[in-house]
């Protein structure tokens, strides 16, 4: 009994010698695989509807034919998928009020489909199956109103807009309800809209992906209102000249050219190395009571680790694809770090396709 205790005393002391290596990197099996890689291109946006500037489609034309010059064949966003808005209202007392900040009502569409939202996501599965190269109309409007049913209201907008005028009308499950809904009329800019949207459409894509991720604002709501507290003192702090410059930037919007300036900025290493040090690194070594500052950073890791599983999902059934990523700037690296990590995936410089 003597010498088992002192085992675990001399157990309960110990330090722990840390791995320096990982037993496995599945970066060494790059190029290591059948068939060509998948190319992953990345663009960190601004959002669109909070600028000063009001950018119009006119504004975004340059910006379009570069990314159009990708050649995606997959095109994902940062908007909540009909499935995780389900999830987030089924377990509303996990994440209260998170279904009302995020998502939008199915009501309208499930009553003039007789759809529910997973009932309307095997549906669309089922009819992309057997896809035809040249849908009517009548097919068109049909699925527009399934992606409506199941939550995803991008989809719905790509097939509207490979519609002729003409036929961007009442039948085949659009009703006068839905009809306002795939028009969009009055809405602010939005880069899920008038960039992934207008360019899925514009290629003759079927649908866009949505990869945001809110389970993780679990982990801020675990942390309680003092987490808050100290993010917007935090921020409040922030000064950089790159901060400077993007202001410069935004404030300056008039063309398309410079339209493709101020993202070319967003999407430069530099600029994205300074913002990571300036939130997250920094977060990390801000003192507060709880260390506030390390949460924080595990709610942000958390979320983009899901968000770009959500990403490999989209292409996991597409082995060789061209996939182009839009989403915030500010999770353009961690988006890069993560999927540079899969043994197949190709990373394309954003910045010499903004060139």
């Amino acid at each position: 009994m003597h010498w088992f205790i002192v085992g675990l005393m001399i157990l309960g002391s110990a330090s722990f010698t840390h791995a320096e290596t990982p037993a496995f990197d599945p970066r060494i099996w790059k190029g290591q695989h059948l068939g060509p890689p998948t190319q992953v291109l990345t663009i960190g946006s601004t959002h669109l509807g909070q600028l000063k500037t009001t950018v119009t489609p006119a504004m975004l034309t340059g910006l379009l034919d570069k990314l159009a010059a990708f050649k995606p064949s997959i095109i994902t966003h940062e908007g909540i998928s009909g499935e995780q808005c389900d999830v987030l209202k089924r377990y509303e007392t996990r994440y209260p009020d998170m279904f009302e900040t995020y998502c939008r009502g199915t009501e309208e569409a499930g009553k003039a489909t007789g759809f529910t939202v997973p009932a309307a996501m095997s549906e669309v599965e089922k009819l992309l199956a057997t896809w035809p190269a040249n849908p009517t109309a009548k097919q068109r409007r049909h699925l527009a109103s399934l992606f409506l049913a199941a939550g995803d209201r991008p989809s719905a907008g790509v097939q509207w807009l490979q519609l002729a005028p003409s036929e961007r009308t009442i039948g085949d499950g659009i009703d006068e309800s839905l009809l306002k809904i795939v028009t969009q009329s009055g809405r602010k800019p939005n880069e899920t809209f008038d960039l992934a949207v207008m360019l899925a459409a514009r290629l003759g894509i079927n649908r866009v992906y949505a990869v945001d991720d809110h389970t993780a604002d679990s982990i801020q709501g675990l942390a309680g209102p003092e987490l808050d507290k100290f993010l917007q003192g935090f921020w409040g702090t922030a000064t950089s000249p790159m901060y400077d410059e993007d202001h410069r930037l935004e404030a300056g919007l008039k063309t398309d050219k410079d339209v493709v300036s101020f993202y070319r900025f967003m999407n430069w290493p530099a600029t994205q190395r300074a913002y990571v040090m300036l939130d997250f690194n920094r977060a990390m070594n801000t003192p507060s009571a709880a260390n506030y500052g390390r949460i924080y950073n595990a709610w942000w890791e958390t979320r983009n680790l899901r968000m770009v599983s959500n990403i490999r999902a989209a292409f996991g059934n597409q082995p060789g694809a061209h996939v182009l990523n839009i989403v915030g700037a500010s999770h353009k690296a961690y988006y890069d770090a993560y999927l540079n990590m899969m043994a197949d995936v190709q990373m394309i410089d954003a910045e010499a396709i903004l060139e």
